[in-house]
């Protein structure tokens, strides 16, 4: 596909938003609220940033700063955004902070880094050292989390803290290695109960039943990201890490599809209801893509990349009638326990709707367009 089409679909999503509800939001659209400070649009406005980064284009770098500048205020503090509440989630729109402020050097952005930085502190952590999920999940990590903390939190430490917490961060990842990893398909389970209380957890493992999609893809750019925000030169630890990465990626492989896509739950491809899913699919190709480009794995491997980006775009990037495009297959969200009782099993996560044009996989699916094009897989 040509270059045209991917900046058609990006327009059109920034139109037909404002700063209080961007399109892409499906969840607050759904509840009929106004977006306030969340991982969904730090994951759109993040993508934004590269698309600015990789292509020099101005109006995506001007409405990622109007969309957090609405937010952040003169004194560091962000509407909608608390501290207290412990949601590791709430960290990941903190990432565009430090992109914005080395940007513009805006100083109000700086104290809302340290203020994010400051729940990083705080952050209720397991007996074995993980930081919670949330503070209404204690004793979970879920490895939706480790993207949406540990980059922001080496990102700080390398610019900002002289590297002191580097050991706590390289730790937290040893524990979801030792703790989460299948040792038959090396995968990852979803989520781990360090207490072994939560009902969807296995009494004796603490883990709970599935290998999802997102959450594979959402630990895969958490191990990528991190890597990217380090100082090599610590070495060791950090060349552990990238074997924890490329080890992932190869056993993702294993599960790629004639498509290039991923299933929703990995390893039951071709079960009855499992889907080819576009979020994790993206993420996947992202992390390929990029961990080539960084020199993590080989060149070969971009291939790989590629094709699962061509069959993401073949599958459900589609034109309506009227001409609008929508990139279609996202899985609005998918947890464990809280109110809905979500339980882990297979049918849970076949039961979550299937939407158009969220964030979750819009803001992957843009940050692997930025990887085709710094590869120059993409037709002018």
């Amino acid at each position: 596909m040509q270059l045209p089409i991917f900046e058609k679909y990006i327009d059109e999503l920034i139109e037909k938003s404002t700063l209080d509800v961007p399109a892409w939001n499906i969840e607050k659209a759904r509840e009929g609220k106004a977006a306030g400070w969340n991982y969904i649009d730090g994951c759109m406005i993040l993508a934004l940033l590269e698309i600015y980064s990789a292509t020099g284009e101005k109006k995506y770098y001007e409405f990622a700063d109007a969309f957090i500048d609405h937010r952040v205020q003169e004194d560091g503090t962000i509407t909608k955004y608390s501290v207290e509440e412990y949601n590791i989630d709430n960290v990941n729109a903190g990432k565009t902070l430090f992109a914005l402020y080395a940007l513009n050097g805006k100083e109000k952005y700086r104290k809302a880094i340290d203020l994010i930085y400051s729940q990083v502190q705080t952050q209720p952590r397991t007996e074995e050292g993980n930081f919670w999920h949330k503070k209404i999940y204690p004793n979970q990590v879920w490895l939706d989390g480790m993207y949406m903390g540990q980059p922001f939190y080496m990102e700080y430490e390398t610019k900002f803290d002289d590297k002191k917490h580097y050991d706590d961060i390289f730790h937290q990842f040893a524990n979801v290695v030792k703790y989460m990893r299948d040792p038959e398909t090396g995968l990852y389970y979803h989520g781990y109960d360090a207490s072994k209380k939560a009902f969807w957890c296995d009494k004796e493992t603490g883990l709970s039943q599935n290998f999802w999609l997102r959450a594979l893809g959402w630990y895969s750019m958490a191990l990528l990201d991190t890597l990217d925000k380090a100082d090599a030169s610590v070495g060791e630890p950090y060349e552990r890490l990238k074997k924890v990465f490329v080890d992932l990626m190869d056993a993702m492989l294993k599960y790629q599809d004639a498509s290039g896509m991923w299933y929703q739950v990995v390893n039951f491809g071709g079960m009855e209801k499992n889907y080819l899913e576009t979020s994790g699919s993206s993420i996947m190709a992202y992390a390929l893509l990029k961990g080539v480009r960084l020199g993590f794995l080989p060149e070969s491997y971009q291939t790989y990349g590629a094709k699962a980006f061509h069959g993401i775009c073949e599958k459900y990037l589609s034109e309506d009638a009227d001409g609008s495009l929508h990139l279609d297959g996202i899985c609005l969200v998918a947890g464990l326990g809280g109110k809905q009782m979500r339980s882990g099993t297979y049918d849970y996560y076949m039961s979550e709707p299937v939407v158009k044009d969220d964030a979750k996989g819009v803001g992957p699916f843009l940050l692997a367009y930025t990887e085709m094009r710094r590869a120059g897989l993409i037709e002018a």
